[in-house]
């Protein structure tokens, strides 16, 4: 049976430079992601790829119905994601120190639990995050996400733009705003194509 080409792109997401952020393949199907063992349901970066890809293509309509130009003049932009906010209430737990423990024994400043069964960890600094050394066999048992923002942004009670620094041997940075009236967090950032070709499936 002969193969259909398909045309697919390697984009980096939360970056404007080649080999930094997440890495994304992007192919011309219906909107699915994948890990490379299984599919997922949601991934921000790669949904920030698609995106990315589709702008840079012909004929990409905004929606106010004009058209995008292709080129120079659309090499850095920023691209936004508009998620529902994921409210967080105080974790109450014996499990504190578990987490502590999977985290490296980093110190722990506060956890909270969000409606979305994750945990938000506050730990006392940036470098603290950059320097961390979790242990992924005890993470496998426990959700857990480490978000800084969202924390300050729920003890100020206003809506406020913060960013991001991604802590990982590739870097990555990401604009984040909480729209405390409509309850929505809109994560911002660029992207890199960094190969093209065509894939026969």
């Amino acid at each position: 049976m002969a193969k259909k080409p398909v045309k697919y792109s390697v984009v980096d997401a939360f970056t404007d430079s080649a080999f930094k952020g997440n890495p994304a393949a992007v192919c011309w199907f219906s909107l699915r992601w994948f890990t490379p063992v299984a599919e997922v349901e949601l991934c921000g970066h790669a949904t920030l790829a698609a995106a990315y890809t589709l702008f840079k293509s012909d004929n990409v309509k905004a929606a106010n119905g004009s058209n995008i130009p292709n080129g120079e003049a659309q090499d850095s932009y920023f691209i936004e994601l508009n998620f529902p906010a994921d409210p967080s209430s105080e974790f109450n737990s014996a499990d504190v120190s578990f987490i502590s423990h999977a985290l490296g024994g980093a110190s722990v400043i506060e956890i909270r639990a969000t409606i979305t069964d994750n945990l938000l960890v506050v730990l006392p600094s940036g470098k603290t995050v950059a320097d961390l050394q979790p242990q992924f066999d005890a993470i496998n048992n426990v959700q857990c996400t480490l978000w800084l923002s969202t924390i300050l942004v729920q003890k100020t009670g206003k809506s406020v733009d913060v960013v991001a620094y991604q802590a990982s041997p590739r870097g990555g940075m990401l604009n984040i705003h909480l729209d405390e009236q409509n309850q929505r967090v809109l994560l911002r950032g660029e992207a890199v194509t960094v190969m093209e070709g065509t894939v026969l499936v």
